[in-house]
């Protein structure tokens, strides 16, 4: 199975587990993506997902086997490349709070996978790197969109243009993850800080997790204050 899936107390916890392949998003593993947040989704007993890889990557991005064949038809269809992207898109619209536990490459599409979780945790053997334009390729699944806003335009433009990679000391530096830990206790980490939210109801955290994530449509100051509002009052109960 590419996708092992544990329960620790209220916490799931999805390892990519495909270590010849670095962790590579082949299609089946995409859809074991898939059917793991949903599952998640659907147990009201689960509280938050943590992301992580099976040593010694956290995820080396798509299946080269499914780039070459979208190579050699010239890009192949739209959906055909979307279909790539469906597992680390599933994790950013899951309504529950996500961790990535990155511990170690994190290249192109599994980039964006840690991007695509609320916080990133990486191991000091931690390794993100933009893989697309080394390939020949435009970044793809929002990648652009997800560095900019993390870390601002001009890393962003040192990362997705310019090809500089950054270790994990340095991601914690710039904003790209929450902090850098030892790589043997990186897993405890992110469980402690999944556990941390799990502890308040469901329906508060899911709340809390769609205001972040609205905040850059948000109109207006008094736009942001009047959707908090809303959903502080039902967290009062009213």
């Amino acid at each position: 199975m590419p996708v092992q899936v544990e329960r620790r107390d209220r916490v799931a916890v999805l390892t990519l587990d495909d270590p010849p392949k670095r962790n590579a998003l082949g299609l089946e593993m995409v859809e074991q993506i898939v059917e793991a947040v949903a599952a998640a989704e659907a147990d009201p007993e689960v509280g938050a997902l943590v992301v992580t890889g099976a040593p010694p990557a956290f995820c080396s991005g798509a299946d080269r086997t499914n780039l070459t064949q979208l190579r050699v038809e010239q890009g192949g269809e739209p959906a055909e490349v979307r279909n790539i992207y469906e597992g680390f898109l599933s994790v950013r619209d899951c309504p529950l709070p996500t961790v990535a536990a990155v511990n170690g490459f994190a290249v192109g599409a599994g980039f964006n996978l840690a991007m695509c979780c609320d916080v990133i945790l990486a191991a000091e053997s931690a390794r993100f790197e933009p893989g697309f334009t080394k390939i020949g390729i435009h970044p793809g699944g929002g990648h652009t969109w997800m560095l900019e806003r993390a870390v601002g335009p001009h890393t962003a433009a040192a990362i997705a243009l310019f090809g500089e990679g950054v270790d994990g000391r340095r991601a914690a530096e710039i904003g790209l993850a929450w902090r850098c830990a030892p790589d043997d206790s990186l897993l405890d980490e992110a469980l402690m800080l999944a556990t941390r939210v799990c502890e308040l109801p469901r329906d508060l955290a899911i709340a809390i997790k769609a205001s972040l994530r609205e905040v850059p449509w948000q109109p207006s100051f008094e736009a942001a204050v009047t959707t908090e509002l809303d959903r502080q009052k039902r967290s009062f109960g009213g």
